[in-house]
C-alpha cells in the first residue's frame, strides 16, 4: 500500500473509532484546539490603563474564553421556562395538543439541536404505559421512541410476557428532544419536561405503568437511590396534589444490551408486571 493509501486507512480508522465511541455529529468543518481558546482569549484583551483597575470581564466572557470541557454545567431551568412548561401541559386536554404544546415550548436548548419530535409510539389505550430515558441518534431520525437496537430488545423483552407496541404497549420518554451526543439528560432537562411528563400519564391514564431505567426511575420518583435498588417493586408516582399512579421499576434495554448478565433480574420484572396484568390489578 502506497503513503496516500496508508493515510487514507488511517483516517477511516480514526473515524470509526470516534463513531464507536459515540460521536456521531461533525460540528465543525475544521480542527479546533480549545484548549488555546483562552490564551488567545487573554492576549487579545486590551491592556489596563494606567492607574486604573482593569475591569472585571463579564460571566459570559469568562465562560466563552474557558475550554468546553471545563465550563460548569448549566443552571437549573429558571422561572419563566418552567413556569410555561408548567402552564403549557395543565393547558393540555388531549394527546395530540399535549404533542403540539411540546412542539411549540421554546424554554429548551434540545429543540434547536435536535431533528425531529419524538413523542410517542404504540397504543395510548392499551394499558401499558413505558417511559423511558431520551431519544437517541435512530429515533431522532424517525421521530419516534424505541426504534433502535435498545428498542429492538424492549420489543422482544415486551413479546416474551405476550406484549406488543401494536396491541397494548404504549412507549414515551422523559425528554422529547435528544440531547447532542446521547449523553445522559442533566437533572435540570429533566425537571424543565416533568410537567410534560406528568400530564401524558394523565391523559394516558394507564392501567400500568412501567418506567425504564434510573433517569424514568429517580425523574418520576424524585429519588436518589438507584436504579438495581429501586426496580422489582412498586412505588407510587405524583401526578397531582391529589393523584398518585403506581409504577413498577426495571432495568433500561440500554444497561440490558451493556450488561447481559442483567437480564434475569428484568426477566424477573417482567414476570412481575405479566402477573400484575393477568391479576387486573396495578404493578
Amino acid at each position: 500500500m502506497d503513503t496516500a493509501g496508508a493515510d487514507a486507512a488511517a483516517l477511516l480508522a480514526a473515524l470509526a473509532l470516534q463513531v464507536e465511541w459515540g460521536a456521531d455529529e461533525a460540528l465543525a468543518a475544521a480542527p479546533l484546539d480549545r484548549t488555546r481558546q483562552a490564551e488567545r482569549a487573554v492576549a487579545a484583551a486590551p491592556a489596563p490603563t494606567p492607574g486604573r483597575p482593569p475591569a472585571a470581564a463579564r460571566p459570559a466572557e469568562v465562560l466563552l474564553a474557558m475550554p468546553a470541557n471545563l465550563r460548569p454545567a448549566a443552571p437549573l431551568p429558571g422561572p419563566p421556562a418552567a413556569t410555561r412548561a408548567a402552564a403549557l401541559a395543565a393547558a393540555a386536554g388531549d394527546l395530540a395538543a399535549l404533542r403540539q404544546a411540546i412542539a411549540e415550548f421554546e424554554g429548551s436548548p434540545l429543540r434547536e439541536t435536535a431533528t425531529n419530535l419524538v413523542f410517542a409510539d404504540g397504543v395510548a389505550d392499551g394499558g401499558v404505559m413505558l417511559i423511558g430515558e431520551a431519544p437517541g441518534a435512530d429515533e431522532d431520525r424517525q421521530g419516534k421512541p424505541f426504534v433502535g437496537a435498545s428498542g429492538q430488545l424492549l420489543d422482544r423483552m415486551l413479546a416474551s410476557v405476550g406484549l406488543s407496541r401494536e396491541r397494548e404497549a404504549y412507549i414515551t420518554n422523559i425528554l422529547p428532544w435528544r440531547p447532542p451526543g446521547n449523553r445522559t439528560p442533566t437533572d435540570a432537562e429533566i425537571l424543565l419536561f416533568l410537567p410534560f411528563v406528568l400530564r401524558h400519564i394523565a391523559l394516558v391514564r394507564p392501567r400500568h405503568l412501567v418506567l425504564l431505567g434510573g433517569v424514568a426511575a429517580k425523574g418520576l420518583l424524585r429519588s436518589r437511590e438507584g436504579v438495581t435498588r429501586l426496580r422489582g417493586r412498586c412505588h407510587q408516582v405524583t401526578l397531582s396534589q391529589d393523584a398518585e399512579m403506581p409504577a413498577l421499576v426495571t432495568l433500561h434495554p440500554a444497561y440490558l444490551l451493556r450488561t447481559p448478565t442483567a437480564k434475569r433480574d428484568a426477566w424477573a420484572d417482567l414476570l412481575l408486571l405479566r402477573r400484575r396484568i393477568d391479576e387486573g390489578g396495578m404493578p
